[in-house]
């Protein structure tokens, strides 16, 4: 039997992505997101509002960087979503992570998780049913460490999902099948 439950916000896993800009001073500005996506192959979306810091540096410097956030780095994570950086200035540095800026776009690339897509902000929908920031990945880098035969190795980086169910962070990984193969037993 089903039963209803009391939560729109039901999809899962909701990927854990840290969006990281610089703010005026040229201090790093970190969030934690969990309302992200790509909508194309080389397209990011957001869902943050325009009351976040990190929207106006995006869209003042034109420029951004999500990184997929790894177990290792779950308190760092964690951290980067519950305490705003309009309160804590020294945030990123608080959090003993490091950085490099990026080659590509006026934002920082944390070099501490495994995987980091280096972005140019396309444009801000705000409409009712806007997608909020919009970016083009130009450029994605992947630590050595989770590669394998030259490809990412998705159990090696331990990426986190959010649930939005009991607001736990979960590790994604375990291989259960081959896209675009597995379904084809099932054509007649």
């Amino acid at each position: 039997m089903r039963k209803s439950i009391k939560t729109t916000e039901a999809i899962f896993p909701m990927p854990v992505l840290i969006v990281s800009t610089y703010n005026n001073d040229g201090s790093i500005d970190v969030m934690n997101a969990a309302w992200g996506t790509m909508v194309e192959r080389d397209i990011v979306a957001l869902n943050l509002t325009e009351t976040h810091q990190t929207v106006a540096n995006i869209k003042k410097r034109k420029g951004f960087t999500v990184a997929v956030a790894d177990a290792k780095h779950v308190t760092e994570a964690d951290y980067f979503g519950v305490v705003s950086g309009k309160n804590t200035p020294d945030k990123f540095a608080n959090s003993g992570l490091k950085a490099e800026k990026s080659q590509l776009v006026d934002a920082p690339v944390i070099t501490d998780f495994p995987v980091v897509l280096e972005c140019e902000f396309i444009e801000y929908q705000d409409s009712e049913y806007g997608l909020g920031v919009i970016g083009k990945v130009v450029n994605v880098t992947v630590d050595e460490s989770v590669m394998k035969d030259g490809k990412v190795d998705v159990d090696a980086v331990n990426a986190i999902a959010f649930d939005p169910y009991t607001h736990g962070y979960y590790k994604v990984s375990g291989r259960v099948g081959e896209a675009f193969s597995d379904g084809l037993k099932l054509k007649k």
